[in-house]
C-alpha cells in the first residue's frame, strides 16, 4: 500500500507540474461555472444543483481522457516505463497508483466546484438539500472513475497521448450513444441491456439525491473491470 500511495503522490505532483493540470482544471471550473450560472440561479425556483450535476457529468467525457491520456502513454515514449516496471512492486501496484493518482487530480478539481453549493445557500431564499448534494458530487466521482478506468486501458496500449485522448474520447461517446438514443431505438429485448450501460443515468440519480446501491456497484464493477483489462494489457505488452 505505501507503493501504491507512493506512485499516487508522483502522479497526482506530475500533473501539477505541468501546464496540463492547471488548464484542465481551470477550463473545467469554468465551464462549470458557466453551467451553474446559466441552469442554476434562477429566482423563484427551489434551491438545488440537479441541473448542474448532469451537465458537470458530460464534461467529464472530456476531461477524464485529458488525464488518463498520459498515465502510461508518456512513460511509454519517453522509455521511463522500464525502470517503473523494475522497481519494487508489481505491475498491478504500479496501475493502481497511477489509477488513484489520475482519481485524486478529479477530486482535487473538483473541490473549487464546491463554491457553487455555498453561493447557491447564500443566495437562497429555502433550504437547500446537503444530502443531495453530497450524493450528486459522489455521483460525479463515480462516473470519472470510470472514464479514467478507460482511459488508463487505452493508455496501456499506445505510446501516443494524442491517440490515447482520440480513442478515450469515441469509446465513451459511443457507449453514450448506445446506451442512450442508441437503446430508445433498439429492438424491444436489446433496449433494457442497452440502456443498463447509460452512465449519465446513473449519473442523474446521484444528482436526484437517490443513493441506489446497484448505481454504486455498476459504476464500481465497471471501473473495476477497465483496470483488469488494463492489467492484462500492461501484462501483454511487457511480454512483447
Amino acid at each position: 500500500m505505501r507503493s501504491i500511495a507512493a506512485i499516487a503522490g508522483r502522479e497526482l505532483g506530475a500533473m501539477f507540474r505541468t501546464p496540463v493540470g492547471w488548464i484542465v482544471t481551470a477550463l473545467y471550473t469554468l465551464l462549470t461555472a458557466v453551467v451553474f450560472t446559466m441552469q442554476e440561479v434562477r429566482p423563484g425556483e427551489p434551491a438545488t444543483l440537479r441541473s448542474f450535476f448532469a451537465p458537470s457529468a458530460w464534461l467529464l467525457i472530456v476531461v477524464a481522457p485529458a488525464v488518463s491520456m498520459r498515465l502510461f502513454s508518456e512513460e511509454f515514449r519517453s522509455g521511463t516505463v522500464e525502470p517503473l516496471l523494475t522497481a519494487p512492486v508489481s505491475r498491478l501496484g504500479v496501475m493502481l497508483g497511477k489509477y488513484a493518482g489520475a482519481a485524486a487530480f478529479i477530486v482535487c478539481m473538483l473541490i473549487p466546484t464546491l463554491a457553487y453549493p455555498a453561493l447557491l445557500a447564500w443566495a437562497a431564499d429555502g433550504p437547500i438539500d446537503w444530502g443531495a448534494v453530497a450524493s450528486g458530487y459522489v455521483g460525479l466521482v463515480l462516473v470519472a472513475l470510470v472514464y479514467l478506468a478507460v482511459g488508463t486501458l487505452v493508455s496501456t496500449t499506445t505510446d501516443s497521448q494524442v491517440l490515447a485522448f482520440l480513442v478515450t474520447l469515441i469509446v465513451l461517446l459511443l457507449v453514450m450513444i448506445a446506451s442512450g438514443p442508441g437503446a430508445l431505438r433498439a429492438p424491444v429485448r436489446l433496449a433494457p441491456i442497452l440502456a443498463e450501460f447509460s452512465v449519465p443515468r446513473r449519473a442523474a440519480n446521484f444528482a436526484r439525491g437517490v443513493v441506489e446501491t446497484k448505481d454504486a456497484v455498476a459504476l464500481l464493477a465497471a471501473s473495476g473491470w477497465m483496470l483488469a483489462l488494463a492489467w492484462v494489457s500492461l501484462m501483454l505488452r511487457e511480454g512483447r
